[in-house]
């Protein structure tokens, strides 16, 4: 046995797999790592905190900034905690409104992570393909409520603007082509020998191991676990739907790629129905006070994110802002899994493992 020194090595900040401010501290033994250690970065925007001084209403900007590819989402768990607590009704049509912004959203911030994923381990037309479909959705959030990144849309109580003339039909149009996009995605890369060679079987853990670590999302029904809140606690108008919840069996990164790509056409499926039952007319806010004030006490709400369960804990004392609030982010609790998965991996595997999570930071860093 060749006998090597130990090194010590910095994966990130500047590395392109890492997305921003997040690094690996890696001690190598030759190509296989013995240790790793996750560092998140020092981007902390003190979101939770600064809620203490700011309005109901105020926090929501703040909520997109903490998942910038899956905003719709976030503005939500924020809105339906403080409707949850004023015990609101929400008008039809905003829920429907709701719904076809959050799976939009689902499928944008997958292929977000299809396209730089396949980027990071090495091929560049995915991420052409991805960003092409992208860019439709953008336009139709741009659309419907003026911006394309950060969205402010949701509101306490319905959604600050109703759809546009046409807009609906272009939410129509949209989902058969998206549909015929995904079989070309297949085609291009799902049983491509070279990248079935570099994912299949890495990074594997068991559905126990999953459980234990708090992992939730593709990551978790990767490993068989068929668990999602919009099937299994059902939330808005969730139920109304026909959709399947697409699991894994190996609990690998392929079996994560898979379930992800099959996330991509459950969400066009609800789309398709939503937009089918979407109603004539109707308002898009219910009787909410002019100043929002919860009654005392406390409460939680979790939602289906891209990335997996969010959560929103609110304790309030009666006034127009929260005494404490509290968000469970997805990324930063998938990502405990991360050093168990690296030991005793070659070098060359970190990359393909870090993606298959799919994190995002500014999530991580709230």
């Amino acid at each position: 046995m060749i006998r090597t020194e130990e090194l010590l090595l910095n994966v990130g900040p500047q590395h392109p797999s890492t997305h921003g401010v997040f690094r690996v501290i890696v001690k190598l033994d030759g190509e296989v790592i013995t240790e790793a250690r996750p560092v998140i970065g020092y981007l902390h925007r003190g979101t939770e905190k600064l809620a203490e001084d700011l309005s109901y209403m105020q926090i929501i900007p703040y909520t997109d900034r903490m998942d910038y590819v899956s905003a719709m989402t976030n503005n939500y768990v924020l809105c339906h905690a403080v409707e949850t607590m004023l015990q609101l009704e929400i008008p039809e049509r905003a829920q429907y409104l709701r719904v076809i912004a959050m799976e939009l959203q689902r499928v944008a911030s997958h292929l977000v992570w299809w396209g730089t994923y396949l980027l990071d381990i090495g091929a560049l037309s995915p991420f052409l393909f991805a960003f092409k479909d992208r860019e439709i959705i953008i336009n139709l959030f741009n659309e419907l409520c003026g911006a394309r990144l950060t969205y402010n849309y949701m509101r306490v109580g319905g959604v600050k603007w109703d759809a546009p003339e046409g807009w609906i039909q272009k939410v129509r149009d949209f989902v058969p082509h998206m549909r015929e996009q995904l079989k070309v995605y297949d085609d291009l890369v799902s049983g491509n020998e070279i990248f079935l060679a570099r994912i299949k079987g890495i990074g594997k853990y068991t559905a126990e191991e999953a459980i234990n670590y708090g992992l939730s999302g593709a990551n978790l029904r990767c490993t068989g676990v068929k668990w999602d809140l919009r099937k299994d606690q059902p939330y808005g108008i969730y139920d109304r739907f026909d959709f399947d919840v697409p699991v894994g069996q190996n609990g690998d990164c392929y079996d994560r790629y898979l379930v992800r790509l099959e996330e991509l056409r459950q969400s066009l499926r609800i789309i398709e129905q939503a937009v089918e039952q979407f109603p004539e007319g109707g308002d898009i806010m219910g009787k909410v006070p002019r100043v929002v004030r919860p009654p005392e006490g406390e409460v939680y709400v979790r939602i289906e994110s891209p990335r997996g369960e969010i959560g929103c804990h609110i304790v309030s004392k009666g006034k127009d802002k929260p005494y404490r609030l509290k968000f469970r982010r997805p990324s930063f609790v998938n990502l405990q899994i991360l050093p168990k998965l690296l030991v005793g991996q070659p070098m060359a595997n970190m990359i393909t493992i870090l993606g298959g999570i799919d994190i995002v930071l500014g999530e991580v860093d709230c």
